[in-house]
């Protein structure tokens, strides 16, 4: 037991270590890359073939990572950018691919290291599932995030349409909003007026913003600002309307979601009870529960059952989920 306990503490040392290692190592990458930007000259000697310009670069553009390789050949990388971008944590796709590898090594290494000869066969699902944690905190971040931004959209659209009543224009209301309201719309709208001013075309500033914030009321919005530049119109007039249209919204959503509860809390208790239920035999009878563990039979019967629950459950997700 003790020589058990001290190859955990052993691997989960050298995990922690390899981070550490890891994480450091970006720090000075990143800060080498900023203070080449700032000065204007390449932070490191490449090819004259492959050089590209400083200011073109991307923030891992100077990273020639295994992963970020592999990221790019099946096109992974892009839609971690979004799921980082929509979250609007400062991290880049290198740093969240090094994450998920720690994870899967730690856990996959404790489990195969520190858990019985049965139990320790589940060491790369459990390594998989560690891997998937800074996925998932990326992606819960991000819904909540654009949870916020929509519900601070509507005042912000109102915000705008008064300010050009008032006779400013549209690229100054968007200045004027990043100062009257807070993150995530604040930040969202001043990147799209700082984009905007450096020159870059107002369409593609907003269908970048619709790109960041995948909002329905967005796509909207960005319609309707397009639309008015080329066709003309009162766009303050188009904008409380669509704001308005936005609240009422919120209120049949909010209806829907009181109503379609009870169903909601049904599927949620149904797929929680067998793996109660599994739990509660493994301390009654455990020799009944480790037939899934130690037997073939019982491999393909347990996944079959978490395959068929997987899918009751969407089922059953799908049919109280009411769109708005």
């Amino acid at each position: 037991m003790a020589v058990v306990i001290l190859i955990f503490v052993v691997v989960v040392g050298v995990t922690t270590g390899l981070f550490l290692l890891l994480d450091r190592k970006m720090r000075q990458g990143d800060l080498a890359t900023i203070k080449s930007r700032l000065l204007g000259t390449p932070a490191k000697k490449v090819k004259r073939a492959s050089a590209q310009p400083v200011l073109m670069q991307t923030d891992d553009a100077a990273n020639r990572s295994l992963v970020l390789k592999l990221l790019r050949r099946f096109e992974v990388r892009r839609r971690l950018q979004s799921l980082l971008d929509q979250a609007g944590v400062r991290w880049n796709v290198t740093r969240l691919s090094n994450l998920s590898l720690a994870g899967l090594l730690a856990g996959s290494g404790s489990v195969w290291y520190a858990a019985p000869a049965p139990i320790n066969r589940l060491a790369l699902p459990v390594g998989l599932l560690f891997a998937a944690i800074p996925v998932f905190y990326v992606i819960r971040k991000g819904r909540s995030r654009l949870a916020k931004f929509e519900e601070q959209f509507p005042e912000g659209l109102e915000f705008v349409a008064r300010s050009m009543r008032a006779g400013h224009a549209f690229s100054v209301s968007l200045e004027m909003l990043h100062r009257e309201f807070d993150d995530p719309l604040a930040g969202e709208f001043r990147r799209t007026f700082d984009e905007q001013n450096l020159g870059l075309p107002l369409e593609v500033a907003l269908e970048k913003l619709a790109t960041r914030i995948p909002l329905l009321d967005v796509h909207f919005f960005v319609s309707a600002v397009l639309l008015q530049k080329r066709t003309g119109g009162n766009l303050a007039e188009v904008l409380e309307k669509l704001a308005y249209l936005i609240r009422e919204r919120f209120k049949l959503r909010g209806r829907m979601r009181a109503i379609s509860a009870h169903g909601r809390l049904t599927g949620t208790v149904l797929s929680l009870i067998p793996a109660a239920v599994g739990a509660v035999m493994f301390y009654v009878n455990p020799d009944y529960v480790l037939f899934f563990v130690r037997d073939t039979v019982g491999h393909w019967m347990l996944g079959g059952a978490v395959a068929l629950q997987l899918v009751g459950y969407a089922v059953i997700k799908k049919i109280v989920s009411i769109e708005v």
